[in-house]
Formats: C-alpha cells, structure tokens, sequence
C-alpha cells in the first residue's frame, strides 16, 4: 500500500493517510520529522491522540467517513513527544479509495514563513524593475546636466561662480555613482563556476578585519562537509560583503568599546522548502552580529532600496545582497532583536 503514497515524501507540508477510525496507514517524510518519530512508530497508531483535543479530528474522520463533505479544515494543536505542542491548521480530505483518508497538517509558522518569503520574492522582483527603469530614466538627463555644467564653466570668468559649477558637477557625478551601482546587478554577465562558500566567507572575513582591525572579533562556524556548488563566486562575495559590512557599521559602538563580534556559521539545512520549491539539500549561512538590532521602523523594509537605518547610508547594500543571492534561486531572510541580528543566506545545493 505504502508503494502508492511514496510521493507524498516530496511535500513540505505534513501528511497522513488515515483510516476512518484514525489509524495511520502512511505517514510521510515532513511529519516524521516534525513529530520527531520514526515513521513504523507512527504508523499504525492512532493519529487523534497525536492532538492536544482528539475529539475534533474523530468528528472531522467521521464525516469524512459519512460523505458529508468532501474537505473540512479547522485549527488545532499537534502534540509532539520531544517538542512544544505545534500550532497547525488541519485539511480533513477524501481520497477515491473507500476507507482513506487524507490529513494534511500546515504548521502556522510555515505558512506564515511561505507568506512571507513569497511577498519578499515579489518585492524583489518589483524592485528590480523600478530600479532599472528609475535608473535609466535618471541617466540620461544628467549626463545632460553635467554636460552643461561644464561648458557654463568654460564661459565664467569669476572664481566664487565656478564654484557654482563645480558644485553641479560634483553632485551630477555622485548621482551617476548612485545609478551605476543600481544597474550594476543587471549589467554585469553571471559568471558560473564551482563555488565554495567557505572560500567566500574567507574573503570577506579578510576584507572586514582589513578594514576594523581592532574590537572585533571574527567567529568562523564551518561545517566544513558541505560541498560546493555552481554559482558567481563575485557575487555571493559581494552579497556576504555587503551584509557583513552593514553588520559593522551598526557594530561601530561595541566595536570601540572593544567587545564586537561577528559570527560566520554555515550548515546543511535538509529538506527546506522557500521560493515555493522544496530541495533536498540547502546551503545556510548566517551572519551574526551582537549589534543594536534593525530599528524597528524599517525592519519589514530592510531589503527595499534606498531604505538605511543609518545616518549617509545608500540604502542598497541589502538589496543588492537580495537580489544576488536570488540569482542564485536563494533567498536571505533577517531575524533581529537588540544583540543579536542574524542574516540568514539559503541557497539550493546540488
């Protein structure tokens, strides 16, 4: 029987297929891990007594049973023998097999996740086409501005106006810096090779301690069995770069009181689904700052563009982080509080 429901291995979410009485006849994957217990445990115990209140899903299997509705879905907790109790919404189905039963189990939390991961792919997305049109259309008239700039620079005689001039000139080039680093994703070609990420993580470690050599602390967490993958070395350096960097300048305080630190951790995360597709394997890097934290005015903006909690900042660094891991099919997610914020970088591994 098992043989049939093998491909429920490949969902995210938590299935069982059930008897009307609510023994288990097929539990996949993503429960199992979720209840922490074997599967030959699971099966062919009663699924009810897994829910802090087992009297709803025997009311649910019994109408299920009865044909009284094709689908039920309710909220309820699922208790788990080594954990907390787990907040899920629960689906109730009919299969087209009498006496089977589909429960399907979506922990809140990764629905709220999935949510959230999918608004931050649209964003991204939406982002980046405002960019590269806001950018073009800023280019152009200010090659004119600067242009004109000049020649009036040409005609003046008196010092005090071409200071004027220099003035224009001066911002008109600071602008165009601005608008090459916004198409600077889009122009520059991916350039695919083996990738390792530990490799990556030297260098930017090299680049910060280069640039804050004194109080702060630089820890390395490497899980050193991960295997490399194809992807732009540049990229995914400039990426972790740029997280990294923002990580030290919201640092500067601990860092001249001497007690700055910066985690690089990476670990094989098994079986994750973002980016609404499920791998088998993932690269997770994170990068861990005991820093102030992301103010809380811009925490659901921080990867927008031109969005910087701090005084003179551009506000692209974080974005183009985004939008280089997303050329990769990852996705950075941040989790912020006051002493810890940790950049989360997911990556799909071969």
């Amino acid at each position: 029987m098992q043989a049939r429901f093998h491909a429920l291995d490949m969902l995210a979410t938590l299935v069982a297929v059930v008897a009307t009485d609510g023994k288990v006849l097929f539990a996949n994957a993503a429960l199992e891990d979720a209840l922490g217990t074997s599967r030959r445990t699971i099966e062919g115990s009663s699924l009810p007594a897994c829910f802090t209140e087992p009297h709803l899903l025997r009311a649910a299997l019994d109408g299920a049973g009865s044909n009284e509705f094709a689908a039920l879905r309710y909220d309820a907790w699922l208790v788990r023998p080594t954990a907390e109790p787990m907040p899920v919404h629960v689906v109730v189905a009919q299969t087209d097999q009498p006496g089977e039963i589909v429960v399907e189990l979506l922990p809140q939390e990764q629905q709220a996740r999935q949510e959230r991961e999918e608004r931050l792919m649209d964003q991204a997305q939406a982002n980046k086409e405002l960019i590269r049109n806001l950018a073009h259309e800023i280019k152009n008239p200010l090659g004119g501005i600067r242009g004109a700039a000049q020649l009036l620079e040409m005609e003046i005689q008196g010092r005090d106006l071409k200071e004027y001039t220099r003035v224009i000139i001066h911002e008109a080039d600071r602008l165009q810096t601005l608008v090459d680093r916004l198409l600077a994703p889009h122009r520059r070609p991916h350039v695919v090779s083996d990738v390792n990420i530990h490799e990556v993580c030297e260098r930017v470690r090299s680049l910060i301690l280069a640039e804050f050599p004194r109080g702060l602390k630089v820890v390395r967490e490497y899980d050193t069995s991960l295997p490399e993958f194809r992807g732009d070395r540049e990229q995914l350096i400039q990426a972790v770069l740029n997280i990294a960097h923002n990580a030290c300048q919201a640092l500067s305080e601990r860092i001249a009181a001497g007690d700055a630190q910066l985690v690089f951790r990476t670990r094989v995360a098994r079986q994750v689904t973002f980016g609404k597709q499920r791998y088998r394997l993932a690269l997770e890097l994170h990068v861990i700052d005991n820093g102030p934290g992301v103010p809380e005015s811009i925490k659901d903006r921080i990867f927008y563009p031109l969005v910087s909690g701090r005084e003179g900042g551009s506000g692209l660094g974080l974005t183009l982080a985004q939008t280089f891991v997303q050329q990769h099919h990852g996705l950075i997610e941040c989790d912020s509080m006051p002493g810890r914020t940790d950049f989360k970088i997911l990556i799909p591994l071969p």
